[in-house]
């Protein structure tokens, strides 16, 4: 009785570290053609509060992507509002073809990659089909949606990219609103409202 038991807790663990850390496979193809979608606001929207920050709505944004990397940052002067970045990618960057000669990683809240030889696409494509994205989730059902999120899911959220600011200690955090940056400022800062996994 007491081995079943012990087989028992073995294969929990397994599956729990199988469904939150094994990534999801997908044959060589791009999977998701469409280009993200952003509507400017130019003010449209008043600012609200959020963990002790006045967020302003810079412009709504949808975006349809393949998460290319999770992490965390808990206990970080900004992870209270952004607990999660994801590195997406869609285009030429949601293949599989691409991605398996591509290193991707995450750290600081920066996303980056790097090859060896011939790069696995245009230098290019790479920057403009991938984003490093500070995710603001907006209640506790997309916090733990992304939470539970893996490398290789696909994914579709909706919501706006914004600018957080608060007093103390003064600090400004603004989302890009280009997909061809890099470098510094280059990140989208998103507040979701809703994210399907498909």
């Amino acid at each position: 009785m007491r081995k079943l038991w012990q087989l028992t807790v073995l294969a929990v663990v397994v599956w729990c570290v199988w469904v939150d850390y094994v990534p999801h496979y997908h044959p060589p193809g791009v999977l998701i053609r469409e280009e993200p979608e952003q509507l400017l606001l130019n003010g449209a929207e008043a600012p609200f509060a959020s963990h002790g920050w006045v967020l302003k709505p810079l412009a709504i944004y949808s975006i349809k992507a393949r998460v290319l990397s999770k992490a965390s940052y808990f206990g970080t002067r900004n992870g209270e509002l952004a607990p999660y970045d994801l590195a997406v990618g869609w285009g030429p960057m949601s293949d599989s073809a691409v991605l398996r000669k591509l290193e991707i990683t995450q750290s600081g809240r920066w996303y980056h990659w790097q090859y060896w030889g011939d790069p696995p696409a245009p230098r290019q494509d790479i920057i403009s089909h991938s984003a490093n994205m500070h995710l603001i989730p907006d209640n506790d059902t997309v916090r733990s949606a992304i939470g539970s999120l893996r490398v290789g899911a696909l994914v579709e959220m909706k919501g706006y990219l914004v600018e957080a600011r608060r007093t103390a200690p003064v600090l400004t955090w603004r989302s890009s609103l280009r997909r061809d940056d890099t470098g510094d400022g280059s990140c989208e800062l998103m507040l979701v409202r809703s994210l399907r996994e498909w």
